[in-house]
């Protein structure tokens, strides 16, 4: 097993101008922005020595470091949040003097992420070191789910790696069988800090660019993506519908009042 002590820092790319929803990270959700509900639950994880904010928007930037937390500013031009976050690395090793181990990315959309699935995805890193990048993986439930363009799709092979990601839901039920493994990318993806470094320059392939799925451009060189299992019920927010979703969803939730008054 690896050091538990390694340097481990999640960066939560945000950016306002989302084709699908504009101004998507500060909308609100139960009166905090969407992007506070997802720096405060990660904060939460015992794995990380720090969390971040890589954003291109001084509104957000302002928001964040309103609240102590620690935001940095990325270029408006990186069309995948791996880009951004890859660039937030630099940023933030050149600010601190000290070298990251682990980046973990985590969506700013996924405003019901808890810290258990932030280290169920990081433990993998530490106890392989030849393991470069974990996904985390969770059971779509309903048919209506399956066939939503905004959840990326994964199916994997018999050693729980990435096969394929897309929008198109995969694998097929159109050949008679119906009971097909359905599963979802969920957005917690930590990268050993040089691999992300490296997948960086990579040039985007037409796949990615295809499924508009970051991933894709690692399977694409030949590369293995360890998909780890949630249980933790989440509910990414791509539209105002799924606001409204996820609103209702958290009417209970057990983190928020640890966090709903700073």
């Amino acid at each position: 097993m690896f050091n538990s002590q390694m340097h481990i820092v999640a960066i939560i790319p945000a950016r306002m101008a989302s084709s699908r929803f504009p101004d998507k990270p500060m909308k609100l959700i139960h009166d905090i922005p969407m992007v506070g509900h997802c720096y405060f639950r990660s904060k939460m994880s015992q794995m990380l020595t720090e969390v971040y904010v890589a954003c291109c928007d001084q509104v957000v930037y302002d928001y964040i470091t309103s609240k102590g937390g620690k935001a940095i500013m990325t270029a408006d031009t990186h069309e995948r949040a791996s880009d951004r976050a890859a660039e937030a690395l630099l940023k933030i090793e050149q600010e601190t003097g000290r070298k990251v181990d682990i980046v973990v990315m985590i969506q700013g959309d996924e405003p019901m992420t808890v810290p258990s699935m932030i280290d169920e995805a990081v433990q993998p890193l530490l106890d392989d070191e030849n393991c470069q990048i974990t996904n985390l993986v969770a059971d779509i439930e309903t048919i209506a789910e399956f066939e939503d363009p905004n959840e990326v799709k994964v199916v994997l092979d018999l050693h729980s790696n990435a096969v394929y990601f897309s929008r198109e839901p995969i694998p097929s039920r159109k050949k008679g069988v119906l009971d097909v493994p359905m599963k979802k990318q969920v957005c917690v993806i930590p990268f050993r800090r040089d691999f992300l470094l490296e997948y960086n320059a990579m040039p985007q392939t037409p796949l990615e660019i295809i499924e508009s799925v970051d991933m894709m451009r690692i399977i694409e060189n030949g590369g293995k993506i360890k998909m780890i299992p949630t249980s933790v019920k989440t509910k990414a927010v791509d539209t105002p519908d799924d606001l409204k979703v996820v609103e209702a969803l958290m009417q209970h939730d057990a983190l928020m009042p640890l966090y709903a008054k700073r």
